[in-house]
């Protein structure tokens, strides 16, 4: 499960909000490729079937907070037990006590209320701090309890949370969520954790076809898997499986208008979205975010590679979004195509974010620039390993600090200090950029900064 970051704040913050998301001053073309020394990191060594990773990074005030599927994070030479939820100080990396201790297979996403005093945590657990929660709780960042006015049961995985000023979206597998039976997508109030009435759209259908090899599509039950707030916090990107929203036909992405009184399905849409990939992948848009000025949408995509026609053969050149990152216009035009594509090569992506300057994408993939292999290195092909930055105006590749690949770049977050990257440990993975000799910096499983 994969997303780009979600950064979650309201009125009372935006000051604070704007410093983080957007850099003031002069562009800076991209952040350094040397990592801060300081960042905490996963303390256990990962192998295949046993990883831990860090799914999700939302800063707040001086905090970062992180959330994912680990058990102890290491400091310096210290090493804490947290399971799935910490927080740390984002300049110096000094660990909090807050603990909230959360019993379960994964935490998938984290909101912060407008005064940073609650998490809303959304994932596949059952307790919070020995207090019952199912799949979804408020916890005080204070003292790391479970908020006990908020209502905390989900029927199923809460994939993602995002607070879209005075509600707290959450989207996921569910069909109902503490007494509400909207399904795949709710606004709850943030106080009571009820239904506020603010969503009202029905979301239904899952991707079913045979490629041409005559192989039919895996399972990809219903879900909305991200949720990504735009810079004038008046729309919102949704990525996941379906084919109706709303009454629209949409397929692995749609855009949320936020109105006074509701949230209404955008008529902004690509028709490139309707095109299948793998059919071992059938949900492929892992990650959506936005240009700094809200003008573009990029998205950062698995799959492996189309289905059906050109593309399909090892041999063929590369074709639709499979396997690539893409920009689009964000402005809603009946003929909507990508504005630049640049493919990994057949390597998977899973987060994307920007500044105005670069556009950063991370998974495991092992290449940029590369339309003409797949699974191999084609003409004009940059080894660009774990992540790259690209041209927000053509794509092209212009920043490549690398990063051991693991299973990939869970998660990417922009602030006005540099580019915080989260992923896992498989096969021992901690490396990402580079030190000042040029070779890998070691020590950062799960969690890495690259500063401006």
């Amino acid at each position: 499960m994969r997303r780009t970051v979600l950064f979650t704040a309201t009125a009372t913050v935006l000051a604070t909000v704007t410093a983080l998301v957007t850099p003031a001053g002069a562009v800076t073309a991209h952040v350094r490729s040397t990592p801060a020394s300081w960042t905490p990191s996963i303390a256990t060594s990962g192998t295949d079937g046993t990883v831990e990773l860090v799914r999700q990074l939302v800063p707040c005030g001086n905090l970062m907070y992180a959330v994912g599927r680990f058990t102890k994070i290491k400091q310096g030479s210290t090493v804490y037990t947290r399971n799935n939820v910490f927080s740390f100080n984002a300049s110096t990396g000094a660990m909090t006590s807050w603990n909230p201790n959360v019993t379960g297979t994964v935490v998938d996403s984290i909101a912060l209320s407008s005064t940073c005093s609650t998490a809303y945590l959304g994932g596949a657990f059952s307790a919070v701090g020995g207090t019952t929660a199912r799949n979804i709780a408020a916890v005080s960042t204070s003292t790391g309890a479970v908020v006990s006015g908020f209502a905390r049961s989900a029927s199923a995985e809460v994939n993602t949370l995002l607070m879209a000023g005075s509600h707290l979206l959450a989207g996921g597998y569910f069909t109902s969520v503490n007494g509400s039976t909207k399904r795949y997508l709710v606004s709850l109030d943030p106080t009571t954790g009820k239904d506020d009435g603010y969503v009202n759209i029905p979301i239904s259908g899952t991707y079913q076809y045979t490629d041409q090899g005559g192989h039919p599509s895996s399972s990809n039950p219903t879900r909305v898997f991200g949720l990504e707030l735009s810079p004038s916090r008046t729309k919102v990107l949704a990525t996941g499986v379906f084919t109706s929203v709303g009454g629209k036909h949409r397929q692995q992405i749609f855009m949320l208008d936020l109105g006074a009184t509701s949230a209404t399905v955008s008529n902004w849409y690509s028709s490139e979205f309707n095109q299948y990939c793998a059919t071992a992948i059938p949900f492929y848009v892992r990650a959506a975010g936005w240009s700094p000025d809200g003008s573009k949408v990029y998205v950062a995509d698995t799959g492996f590679k189309p289905a059906t026609g050109t593309g399909y053969k090892s041999s063929d050149p590369r074709a639709g979004l499979c396997d690539a990152v893409a920009a689009f216009s964000s402005s809603a035009v009946s003929t909507l195509g990508h504005l630049w594509i640049n493919y990994a090569g057949c390597d998977s992506l899973y987060s994307v974010a920007a500044d105005a300057g670069t556009v950063y994408a991370g998974g495991h993939e092992r290449w940029a620039n590369n339309p003409h292999g797949c699974d191999y290195a084609g003409a004009g092909a940059v080894a660009a390993p774990g992540m790259g930055g690209f041209s927000p105006t053509t794509g092209t590749l212009t920043f490549n600090p690398t990063r051991d690949r693991g299973d990939g770049a869970d998660d990417m977050v922009v602030t006005s200090a540099g580019l915080w990257i989260a992923s896992d440990n498989d096969f021992g993975a901690n490396a990402c950029g580079k030190t000042a000799s040029g070779s890998p910096a070691t020590g950062h499983a799960g969690i890495c900064f690259l500063p401006y």
